[in-house]
């Protein structure tokens, strides 16, 4: 796989979880080079902004489903 695929995989904000329900790493995160992981880093920080900017509430993909974990566990 390329580099960009894997990059994109890893910004992603869907991520699998075992099952114990805890949140497992992007498989592709791993079989980046250093520089790549510090690029999909910079990309998911973009990435979650513009989805903030988009949401009615400020909130990207990421603290939406952090949200609804924290409500069903209430």
């Amino acid at each position: 796989m390329d580099r960009e695929a894997l990059i994109e995989q890893v910004v992603n904000a869907f991520r699998a979880r075992d099952a114990d329900g805890r949140i497992r790493s992007a498989p592709a995160f791993h079989d980046l080079d250093e520089v790549d992981r510090k690029l999909a880093f910079e990309a998911t920080e973009q990435q979650r902004a513009l989805e903030a900017s988009l949401d009615p509430q400020g909130l990207s993909t990421t603290a939406r489903a952090l949200l609804e974990r924290v409500r069903a566990t209430s």
